[in-house]
């Protein structure tokens, strides 16, 4: 998975409008293998975030869980922790 797709679901706050939008876009750049769309497929690359954006929307409402949710904060230092660790090898 793209690194830069963070996990949406199971937060405290939920995923607001924005992270599930740039979530979209990350995934649209990654397989359209572009960051920036030419002015002809412009219109194709909105469309296309707009379209996972909306499934997006919809499988975070959808989904469901019996574990409590993750704090942002604790997971946010996790992931520094493990990126120390995986950059510090180098």
């Amino acid at each position: 998975m793209c690194r830069n797709i963070r996990t949406l679901h199971n937060f405290e706050p939920p995923a607001t409008r924005d992270e599930v939008h740039a979530a979209a876009v990350q995934y649209v750049r990654k397989i359209s293998g572009s960051t920036r769309p030419s002015q002809a497929n412009q219109h194709a690359f909105d469309h296309a975030v707009a379209e996972v954006e909306a499934a997006t929307r919809r499988l975070l409402e959808s989904l469901t869980t019996t574990a409590p949710p993750k704090d942002r904060e604790v997971e946010a230092a996790k992931a520094r922790a493990r990126a120390e660790v995986r950059y510090a090898r180098g």
